[in-house]
């Protein structure tokens, strides 16, 4: 069964470093209890990426279910990024490149995060 949060829920890569290293950035800056997160690789990841029709064999994008919906790539991380105080007016900002040209930024750093920023076993993050 489906948890229901008031919590937008971010689904990551947990042995991915720049995935874990972004949502360590996020545990700091972002606003306490705004965002649960969920490695994919979890019993609970892959039941949310069953659920609304992702592959539960790999994961390219970061993915944002909030109140609105779903979000993936360059959407997904701006609506995340938008949401904490100080960066909205990045965020914002980001809004102004076309999707197509954020999107396929985002798809050059996804295809080679693992190669650029290296792979982990597992989840290293302390969600205590």
């Amino acid at each position: 069964m489906i948890n229901q949060t008031t919590r937008d829920i971010i689904i990551f890569d947990g042995e991915c470093n720049l995935c874990n290293g972004v949502v360590g950035w996020l545990l700091k800056f972002a606003p306490k209890n705004a965002f649960q997160f969920v490695a994919f690789q979890s019993a609970y990841g892959q039941l949310l990426l069953e659920k609304y029709g992702f592959s539960t064999m790999q994961l390219d994008t970061v993915i944002l279910i909030d109140t609105t919906g779903v979000n993936t790539h360059s959407d997904g991380f701006i609506k995340i990024i938008s949401k904490i105080p100080k960066w909205k007016i990045v965020a914002a900002l980001l809004t102004f490149i076309p999707k197509l040209i954020r999107d396929s930024i985002y798809r050059t750093a996804s295809k080679y995060r693992m190669k650029w920023f290296g792979q982990s076993k597992s989840c290293r993050i302390d969600f205590r």
